[in-house]
């Protein structure tokens, strides 16, 4: 069999599979990384040998010292064989040292231990049907979605996003109401609250552990978070990174469409994918492929829904406003790596 493959299509095979592994062994060592400081150690340093890293940070030198090793060769950190020093370059250290910030990308290898947990169970699903609820990811994965979008949440949404809808910003000035659906630790209705006191906020969500980070985070803020259907209708209702989870996504916008006043805005925010596969062939779609199977599509499947997944789409969420009332959207000219975002009225 192998005398008679094509030896350049075979040995690009395996380089692929020792790339991808290579990838999963570079994100579980750059999650240490972050979780026991490394990277901030290290950060603004300059080059530091091992005895120089493990005084900076406090560890166990021959964990930091093959540690030091791994990121090295996975291009994290820049060696110097001659000195025998490592160093963070400020370019890596932007993004992996940034506690906090709206570029720091620790969240996204903080999704990977509660994902790989549950991934004999996504793989007995393709069997059997069904798939892994949200509730039974735990407390890991909520810490991690929160960290995967709270820099943005908190400096990017209404700093430069909702900048998009003047009109609603004029509102929220003047004191109008905002829901927040599908709020999760409650970091978007924190943000707008903290920028337009006057607004009256609420936030919901059917997860009762998402709710409680959500009232422990906002505890100074008036902010009514709470697992009750919403009531009233609003100016402005967001909806972020929500809708291809959803079990029934049409019954809910249709939910959304009524909470609406008739000159409300629904503003969405959804993960950045084509509509065609041949358009999706880059890495970060392939980490949203990942995050799909192993949590979004699994989590809709596990409740009877179609499983969208997170890579639907423009065009597919277009559908999904139509089906449920929608007239009026847009995609809108907000500039992100990793996000689309849309307006809809009713």
């Amino acid at each position: 069999m192998l005398a008679s493959m094509d030896k350049e299509k075979t040995r690009r095979a395996i380089d692929q599979v020792f790339r991808d592994m290579a990838g999963a062994m570079s994100a579980g060592m750059a999650l240490v990384g972050t979780r026991t400081g490394l990277f901030r150690a290290m950060a603004g340093k300059g080059p530091m040998t091992v005895d120089e890293v493990v005084r900076a940070s406090q560890l166990q030198r021959r964990y930091v010292e093959e540690w030091l090793r791994g990121m090295a060769s996975a291009g994290y950190l820049e060696y110097s064989p001659a000195a025998q020093t490592y160093e963070l370059p400020e370019e890596m250290a932007y993004f992996v040292a940034s506690d906090g910030s709206d570029h720091f990308v620790g969240g996204m290898w903080e999704m990977v231990p509660p994902l790989m947990r549950v991934a004999p169970q996504v793989a007995g699903a393709f069997a059997k049907g069904g798939g892994v609820r949200f509730e039974e990811f735990g407390p890991d994965c909520l810490n991690a979605l929160d960290l995967i979008n709270r820099g943005q949440y908190e400096q990017r949404f209404t700093d430069y996003w909702l900048k998009a809808l003047p009109d609603t910003v004029e509102r929220l000035r003047a004191g109008g109401r905002v829901l927040d659906y599908g709020c999760g630790s409650g970091r978007v209705a924190i943000a707008i609250k903290k920028a337009f006191p006057a607004a009256e906020l609420a936030g919901y969500d059917v997860d009762a552990q998402s709710i409680a980070r959500a009232r422990e985070a906002a505890k100074e803020l008036q902010i009514a978070f709470g697992s009750e259907k919403p009531s009233g209708q609003f100016d402005l209702i967001t909806i972020c990174d929500c809708i291809h989870d959803l079990a029934a996504p049409v019954e809910t916008l249709r939910e959304i469409h009524r909470l609406l006043k008739a000159d409300g805005t629904l503003f969405i925010v959804e993960p950045k994918a084509a509509d065609r596969l041949e358009d999706n062939r880059n890495p970060v779609a392939t980490m949203f492929y990942g995050f799909s199977l192993f949590h979004c599509m699994t989590q809709s499947l596990a409740r009877g829904g179609p499983g969208l997944g997170t890579c639907m789409g423009p065009q597919k969420t277009a559908g999904l406003l139509r089906a449920a009332g929608f007239r009026d959207f847009r995609q809108l000219d907000i500039k992100s790596m990793t996000n689309l975002f849309y307006a809809a009225k009713p």
